[in-house]
This record gives C-alpha cells, sequence and structure tokens, in this order.
C-alpha cells in the first residue's frame, strides 16, 4: 500500500531516529571502552547519557502521537555502527584510534543533525507544536556533541602526529614548528 500523507513520512522518520537512538545507546559504551583519551572516554559517556534522553523524548512524541516507536530498522545507523566497529578492531596506536574514533562518532552525529532536522521540519509543517521544542532541544544536544567532538579532534590529532611510527620520514629531521598537521573533523 502506497504511503501518500505527510504524517506517515513523520512517523516512519521519527521512528527511523528512534532505532537509530536505540542502536547508539548501544554502541557508545563500546566507543568509551576504545577510548584511550580520558576526555573523549568522558565525552562517549557524557553522550550515551544524553543519547537515552533523546531516546525519552521520543518516546514521549510517540505517547503524545498515540503510536508505537517499533517496527522499522535504521539501516544508516547500523551501517555507521558496523563501521565504528571496524574501526575499533584495527591496530592503530591509542592517539590514532582516537583519532578514528572520533571521526566514526562525527559521521554519526552529522547523521543525526540531519535527521532531527527533517523531523523537526515536518513536525512544523504538520503543526505539531508540542513536538518542536522536544526535537529542537535533541537537534542542539547533536550539534554540540559534534562540536565537542572537534574541539577533541583538535587536541587528539596532533598527538597522533607526533608518534614516531606516523612522521613521514621526508619530515622526520624539522622541528614540531615546521610540521604541519591536518585537522581531523
Amino acid at each position: 500500500m502506497q504511503k501518500d500523507s505527510l504524517r506517515e513520512l513523520y512517523l516512519d522518520e521519527l521512528r527511523d531516529l528512534y532505532n537509530a537512538e536505540t542502536q547508539l545507546v548501544k554502541a557508545l559504551p563500546k566507543m568509551a571502552k576504545a577510548a584511550s583519551n580520558d576526555q573523549l572516554r568522558e565525552a562517549f559517556e557524557d553522550h550515551l547519557r544524553q543519547t537515552s534522553e533523546h531516546v525519552s523524548r521520543l518516546e514521549q512524541i510517540f505517547d503524545q502521537l498515540d503510536e508505537k516507536p517499533s517496527g522499522k530498522k535504521c539501516l544508516g545507523m547500523e551501517g555507521l555502527v558496523k563501521e565504528g566497529s571496524e574501526t575499533m578492531g584495527e591496530d592503530y596506536t591509542e592517539a590514532v584510534m582516537d583519532a578514528a574514533i572520533i571521526g566514526a562518532a562525527q559521521r554519526v552525529e552529522h547523521y543525526e543533525v540531519a535527521g532531527y532536522g527533517t523531523v523537526r521540519a515536518l513536525a512544523e509543517l504538520l503543526g505539531e507544536n508540542d513536538h518542536i521544542s522536544l526535537l529542537e532541544q535533541t537537534l542542539e544536544e547533536e550539534k554540540q556533541a559534534d562540536e565537542k567532538l572537534t574541539e577533541l579532534a583538535q587536541k587528539i590529532a596532533p598527538q597522533a602526529v607526533g608518534g614516531s611510527e606516523s612522521v613521514p620520514p621526508s619530515t622526520a629531521g624539522r622541528s614540531a614548528s615546521k610540521t604541519k598537521t591536518k585537522r581531523v573533523a
């Protein structure tokens, strides 16, 4: 049966986000465990608490709609989580692993920002005013999590460059001030 209403799309997108968030509740503790940097580990632990709140907000929206949150698997998040798991299985040094985990986490945050931006716009079009503030709160938290990861990347990535195995031979004799680093974000 063809779906032809914006409300059905809204529900579909909300279910997708709900499943994405529940997948993250399982993935974030693994990311925290794989992180060697204390600030990064704490950021993942803090975001786990926030993600649980995101799940609760979505459940509140589903209750208001008198709908069930289950029934859809978020294949996008499943792929991002799988990529993150594969990254954590690599044999990187600690600083390089932290940089890699940050990259995986930022891909997740960007995916969530896009998803919450979409459902927030749909809620507005549908006149779901009670939902808008809940969705905006989560959207802002996702943006803040991404910004925090960028800040951490700017601190951690230079440490990864500083490891002897990652300095190209052509720059090995230069001082640290002359060696350029690439930004990870």
